[in-house]
C-alpha cells in the first residue's frame, strides 16, 4: 500500500528551493530516522484555514519564536 504521507529527509528537504517546495505534497521530515515535523502545503484556503487553526493550537502548548531562539544562539 502506498504511503498517504510520504517521509523525507531534513537533508533532502533543505536541498529544495522555493518554487519547489510550492510543488512538494505535504510530508513528514525526520533526521537520523526521528520525527521532526510535518510539511503541510495547503492547496486551499479551507486547508490553510485549519492548519494555521491546529498551529496555534500545538503553540498553545509550548515552543518558542524564531526570535527567541536566535537570541540564545547570538549570546
Amino acid at each position: 500500500m502506498a504511503e498517504l504521507v510520504p517521509t523525507y529527509s531534513i537533508t533532502e528537504f533543505k536541498k529544495l528551493k522555493v518554487p519547489e517546495l510550492k510543488q512538494l505534497k505535504c510530508c513528514e521530515i525526520t533526521a537520523d530516522g526521528e520525527y521532526l515535523f510535518t510539511f503541510i502545503n495547503p492547496r486551499t484556503g479551507y486547508i490553510r484555514n485549519h492548519v494555521e487553526y491546529l498551529g496555534n493550537l500545538s503553540n498553545t502548548v509550548g515552543g518558542k519564536k524564531m526570535e527567541e531562539i536566535m537570541e540564545v544562539v547570538e549570546v
